[in-house]
């Protein structure tokens, strides 16, 4: 999940960088390298977001199969 995330967020901000590149009237090599160098910073911010979101997916998961386990609302211990 975080890589997929990472991908299409740099993805986004690479079409992004270069719409605004093209309509600013910046050379071809600038619109590109400019929008290398946010593809790649995306990239390594999607990556983080990715593996925050999936933590987070993953413990309520884990919270509510406990619950499912457990309907009498004692707490189970942590395994």
């Amino acid at each position: 999940m975080a890589k997929r995330m990472a991908g299409v967020l740099s993805i986004v901000v690479f079409a992004f960088c270069l719409v605004l590149g093209l309509q600013a009237g910046n050379p071809f090599s600038t619109i590109v390298s400019r929008a290398l160098v946010g593809m790649a910073g995306t990239y390594v911010v999607g990556l983080v977001l990715g593996a925050v979101a999936q933590r987070m997916v993953d413990e309520n998961l884990r919270d509510e199969e406990r619950k499912l386990r457990n309907p009498s609302g004692n707490a189970a211990p942590d395994r």
